[in-house]
């Protein structure tokens, strides 16, 4: 086996930890959890979308993403909308949602160009682009 430092899992945790800790300082200032801010951000786009679009989109598992859009309901940051499937639990940002969205991303660019920065621009466009060929051959190949 590889040195532990150097195993996949592990290395990809501590990244996602350490790029992720200037957020939720950021996020904290405005009451969310990053899991909050991820469902925001993708409500943030406009469309009113589905429990399981944004468990899939936000990288949530089902339970924890009922529970997540309990809380943002109760405090007025989403709100359910009608479908014509019924069974379909459809959400929107609501106006304080979107000032919550609009005091967040501002913060959020900043932090974004801070890691750049420290890492370099190029270096990050690779990384991502790695990241994503990774993750489709390790679904494709059914790994």
């Amino acid at each position: 086996m590889k040195n532990y430092d150097r195993a996949l899992p592990i290395a990809l945790l501590r990244a996602r930890e350490a790029t992720l800790r200037p957020f939720r300082k950021e996020l904290e200032q405005i009451g969310l959890t990053v899991q909050q801010w991820r469902v925001i951000r993708a409500l943030a786009e406009g469309e009113a979308l589905s429990a399981s679009a944004l468990s899939e989109m936000c990288v949530l598992m089902p339970p924890s993403l009922s529970r997540i859009m309990k809380n943002l309901t109760e405090r007025g940051l989403i709100e359910r909308v009608e479908d014509s499937d019924a069974r379909r639990r459809m959400v929107r940002i609501t106006a304080i949602g979107q000032a919550k969205y609009d005091a967040m991303s501002g913060r959020a660019v900043e932090v974004y160009q801070r890691i750049e920065q420290a890492f370099g621009a190029s270096k990050m466009e690779q990384l991502l682009d790695l990241l994503i060929e990774l993750r489709e051959a390790v679904e494709h190949d059914g790994v």
